[in-house]
């Protein structure tokens, strides 16, 4: 997004081995991807600035999409304090500001994180906000939240101090929370994320089931040129969470013979490449003359 004061960035908090869960959450499955991959992979083609992933020490991670980066959080069991001063330094003087979450969001929606940087960046917010807090389902949501990567000194100092919760940090500098109503007066957000669903995380094998028995979003997709014939004319809605299900949904594969176009503009090939709700796909062929 062109926010006027530098490129957004993403950071996404990959955790470690979760006591509840018995198993790295970065690496479970959703409709066909990882977790990890599904987070990163959203927010890459969301924002305009770099995406980089704060793994524990020695975590092994899944595999990660082109161009995502990682950053080791330097001590492990410090919780995510250690892991937001890590990711924001790491980010500081390449953008302003960025949208950090934990890996186990399976619902995000670019449309919730568009909304939620934007408050960090509205003119007539003054002095502006150093934290955008969403608060939603009761509770506040700093693992979906945006930051402005100028805070990484003062969170690293926190860090240092014991001060290890993110209402610690809250409490020293300027911070908007944006409650359910003010989030859903956004016309996109309300139309493709009604339930703000983009902060429902996986924190127990009950919530992992429950996301996996979820139908994948439903997205549009039309085949063009060579692909279109054998009857395949006209727009179809099928339910798909990535680039390589959508395809296989209309009798497709992302071979060297195809490409897709993502909501008009997005070429890609990658058959994992996560879709949301509202996305619209186009199959083209890729030879000569198709």
């Amino acid at each position: 997004m062109d926010n006027g004061t530098g490129a957004a960035a993403g950071v996404v908090l990959a955790g470690g081995r979760s006591s509840r869960m018995g198993e790295p959450k970065a690496a479970l499955e959703w409709h066909g991807s990882t977790l990890l991959y599904r987070t990163t992979a959203l927010l890459s083609r969301t924002v305009d600035g770099p995406v980089l992933v704060v793994r524990a020490p020695g975590q092994e991670l899944p595999g990660l999409p082109p161009g995502v980066q990682v950053v080791q959080d330097p001590i492990e069991g410090l919780g995510p304090m250690q892991g937001l001063a890590a990711g924001l330094a790491a980010l500081a003087d390449r953008a302003a500001i960025a949208f950090v979450c934990s890996t186990d969001l399976p619902f995000l929606h670019p449309a919730f994180v568009r909304r939620v940087l934007s408050g960090l960046v509205d003119p007539e917010i003054n002095p502006p906000a150093d934290v955008v807090l969403p608060v939603a389902h009761g509770f506040p949501q700093p693992m979906a939240a945006g930051y402005r990567t100028a805070l990484a000194e003062l969170a690293d100092t926190l860090v240092a101090d014991g001060r290890l919760r993110p209402a610690m940090l809250f409490e020293c500098c300027r911070v908007r929370r944006t409650g359910e109503a003010e989030l859903l007066a956004d016309p996109e957000l309300a139309r493709l994320d009604p339930d703000l669903d983009s902060v429902l995380n996986v924190n127990a094998p009950q919530d992992y089931a429950a996301a996996r028995h979820r139908a994948a979003p439903q997205v549009t997709v039309q085949r063009y040129g060579a692909l279109a014939g054998d009857g395949h004319h006209g727009p179809r809605r099928v339910r798909a969470a990535t680039l390589g299900a959508a395809a296989a949904a209309v009798g497709l594969a992302l071979d060297r013979h195809v490409v897709a176009a993502l909501n008009g503009d997005q070429i890609s090939r990658d058959a994992q490449l996560p879709l949301v709700t509202g996305d619209v796909v186009a199959f083209l062929s890729a030879d000569a003359g198709g």
